[in-house]
């Protein structure tokens, strides 16, 4: 399991990475260096985010199953949290574009997702594991 998880990330990481370049090129040249900051910030934030779940996620993977469903819903919770805080704190900032942040993020993370959703399909893997095999 742990092999296709980190053969479906890779690729994740990659696409992610195209379309992250393509945004902050487009973000500069809409917003300037406003644009290309708040670009920048977004692609950050998807980055760490992401990067938390994958190193969270592969060690809840050694454990178990169940622990890979909790571990998930306990970094869906606290990611919210520090989103909240961090929109909260940068109310009204000046030094970046908030709308070109805001849109890279979303377009990072679907292009996040649906890598995930592609290469997963794509790659054969088993549904439940053999006895004897962990």
């Amino acid at each position: 399991m742990l092999a296709n998880y980190a053969r479906i990330t890779r690729w994740s990481a990659v696409w992610t990475a195209v379309v992250a370049a393509v945004m902050v090129a487009v973000s500069a040249g809409i917003g300037g260096s406003h644009g290309l900051i708040g670009a920048l910030l977004g692609v950050a934030l998807v980055a760490i985010f992401f990067g938390i779940d994958i190193v969270a996620i592969g060690r809840a993977a050694r454990v178990s199953p169940q622990a890979i469903m909790l571990a998930g819903i306990v970094l869906y919770l606290f990611k919210i949290i520090v989103l909240a805080v961090a929109v909260k704190e940068l109310q009204g900032t000046t030094f970046f574009n908030a709308k070109l942040f805001g849109f890279t993020a979303i377009v990072c993370i679907l292009a996040w997702s649906a890598s995930q959703v592609v290469t997963s399909i794509r790659f054969k893997s088993l549904y439940v594991e053999p006895d004897g095999e962990r």
